[in-house]
């Protein structure tokens, strides 16, 4: 059977719908190819252990949750303001919560890794890869704050997030409002 890009691609995106819809816990190879449509063995076959298909997983997550090109250009073209960081964490939050599947599996393969060691490895250094372009683009962009108010920034809105996904503690709130008040209290002046 040929290894091919988009085959690879549709059981990695087969694989986030099992882990969104039934967790880390109804994730296999067979239910992968079940929710894919191929013949059954065809998930092993491109992913050999439930690690490889973990990272697959993770990469395709990457891909799936990139900006559309140029949203980075255009926001570094702005001056340096606070509207601008909220601009660039509505990017994020959108991104997100655009592509639920995607975000719910991240939450649950964050769960995961508090469980499994190989999990928590993989997916943190995605984790520390986005959050150093973030820290990267936040110094392009001469935003105001460091490191610091990045971490905090990603800490706030993995809370968003699950409140997003999940049952919220206020489903009425407006979470471009939630971004600007973040982002109000959270960077200097």
């Amino acid at each position: 059977m040929a290894r091919n890009d988009e085959r690879r691609a549709l059981l990695a995106d087969a694989g986030l719908a099992v882990l969104a819809r039934d967790g880390a816990r109804g994730l296999t190879h067979r239910s992968v190819d079940r929710a894919a449509g191929t013949p059954v063995g065809t998930a092993s076959n491109y992913f050999g252990s439930r690690d490889a298909l973990i990272a697959a997983l993770v990469a395709r997550m990457a891909h799936r949750l990139a900006p559309r090109e140029g949203v980075h250009a255009e926001l570094a073209a702005r001056a340096p303001t606070k509207a601008l960081f909220a601009d660039y964490m509505r990017d994020i939050v959108r991104r997100l919560t655009q592509d639920r599947e995607v975000a719910l599996a991240l939450l649950e393969l964050r769960l995961e890794a508090a469980r499994q060691p190989a999990i928590a490895e993989t997916l943190g250094a995605w984790q520390r890869e986005a959050f150093a372009a973030d820290v990267a683009f936040n110094r392009a962009a001469g935003l105001p704050g460091g490191e610091a108010e990045i971490a905090l920034f990603h800490y706030a809105i993995d809370g968003l997030l699950l409140d997003r996904l999940t049952t919220s503690i206020d489903p009425g709130a407006d979470t471009d409002a939630v971004i600007d008040t973040l982002v109000d209290r959270l960077l200097p002046d």
